[in-house]
């Protein structure tokens, strides 16, 4: 699958490596997330990363999260707010994707997903992100799935 015309595929895969620990640190500080952002923007390699997909990502989850957990709610097995924090965080960011950057195939996302939840989280984390990402790609993506 080729990417867009000027995305760099291997610094957006690194926005959100970037964003997961930035979502995560809002969730356990609850801080602002512009405190989080200027906090993660002075770290050295966030110059390698997509600076202004990373900082996307954080302000969409963030300002629609209730929206995104009451999407998530039906396919998961507990409170949204009762999932592993890093799998939260995966599941938030995955969902906002699907939902709102229709220019990223769900493939990507789910793929993205599952890497950092595998990087990050507990031992079987990335199957149960998973699961929940593959229903909720179902939904909110669904012709283009149909499309494969």
């Amino acid at each position: 699958m080729s990417a867009p015309q000027g995305v760099d595929l291997a610094a957006r895969s690194r926005a959100r490596r970037r964003a997961l620990q930035a979502l995560y640190a809002w969730q356990m500080s609850g801080s602002r997330m512009a405190a989080v952002i200027e906090q993660f923007r002075h770290e050295q390699d966030m110059e390698v990363a997509d600076l202004e997909y990373f900082e996307d990502l954080l302000h969409g989850v963030e300002g629609h999260v209730g929206e995104l957990d009451a999407a998530l709610e039906p396919y998961v097995d507990r409170e949204v707010e009762q999932i592993d924090p890093i799998e939260r965080a995966a599941l938030r960011l995955a969902a906002y994707e699907l939902k709102f950057r229709l220019d990223v195939p769900y493939r990507v996302i789910l793929n993205e997903a599952i890497e950092v939840t595998k990087r990050f989280g507990a031992d079987h984390g990335h199957s149960y992100v998973n699961g929940v990402l593959d229903k909720l790609a179902g939904e909110l993506r669904a012709a283009e799935k149909r499309a494969r």
